[in-house]
């Protein structure tokens, strides 16, 4: 696959203020978006209820600096860490508890972290924040039984987070769904009133412009996603795939920028059965 299969009609440069907002529009591009967010909350509500869980658990002195970690079947069994997306300016760890079901009941542990977001936080603090996150998880998990090999996957904002952080030690394995890449672009949105990212920042903190790393990634986006979104998944995977490094490329058909969560709800889902996979891959 290549980025012609998503079709775009003119190049970035040629685009108008407003039609590069609305290619970063997410929400915006969903009719039912109000709706399947609400229903993706009372799902992770459910599984708050559902699971024993260590909840608000403190990595760090913000507010927002907090764990929920779900124990697995056995203090070895596999980690799924998710990192929560919102653009880096909006989202928390419980409204994405439904993304670790699936693997939950594939007897996984699972582990979810929220951290400070723009515009109190720069990106760079941000990403910081996610580091120490999974420092402290790392030195910690045990005693929560969840100490088995651990995949960190993420979400939009969450996967970018998770492809910039998947050199630490303990990532064994990486599940990046509907992620940003390349943050150039980015800069020329509406999301960088808040952001107010430099070209420092876009340059060391682009996983696309970063050395690569080899360790197993899945790259995972909905085949309704906005062109530019799975535009920027494509080159990611296409720079690892010619560089062959492990992993593949997963398109979840009729699936939106918010349906494609609703692969991780249950054991059999797509991205579940990839968590399973990618963590296959490691040597």
């Amino acid at each position: 696959m290549t980025s012609s299969d998503v079709q775009t009609t003119r190049p970035w440069s040629a685009l108008s203020q407003a039609e590069r907002d609305a290619a970063y529009n997410n929400r915006g591009s969903i009719a039912a978006a109000d709706e399947l967010i609400a229903a993706r909350q009372k799902a992770s509500r459910d599984v708050a209820d559902d699971f024993p869980c260590h909840r608000d658990v403190p990595y760090g002195a913000h507010p927002r600096e907090r764990w929920d970690i779900f124990p697995g079947s056995g203090p070895e069994a596999p980690c799924l860490v998710f990192i929560h997306g919102g653009y880096w300016q909006g989202g928390d760890r419980k409204e994405y508890s439904a993304c670790v079901r699936g693997t939950l009941e594939r007897g996984w542990s699972a582990a979810l972290c929220s951290y400070p977001l723009a515009p109190d936080a720069s990106l760079t603090e941000i990403v910081d924040s996610v580091s120490r996150a999974l420092g402290w998880f790392s030195d910690h998990r045990g005693s929560f039984g969840a100490g088995g090999p651990l995949v960190l996957s993420g979400w939009s904002a969450g996967a970018h987070l998770a492809a910039l952080l998947a050199e630490r030690d303990e990532v064994k394995a990486v599940l990046c769904i509907s992620g940003v890449f390349e943050l150039g672009p980015v800069r020329e949105t509406f999301l960088n009133a808040k952001l107010c990212l430099t070209d420092q920042e876009i340059e060391s903190l682009s996983p696309i412009r970063l050395p690569l790393v080899h360790k197993p990634f899945v790259v995972a986006f909905g085949a309704e996603e906005l062109p530019e979104l799975q535009r920027q998944s494509i080159e990611f995977f296409q720079i690892r795939n010619d560089a062959d490094m492990p992993g593949h490329l997963l398109k979840i058909p009729e699936a939106n920028h918010l349906t494609v969560l609703e692969e991780l709800f249950n054991t059999d889902g797509r991205l579940t059965v990839a968590a399973e996979q990618v963590l296959s891959l490691v040597r």
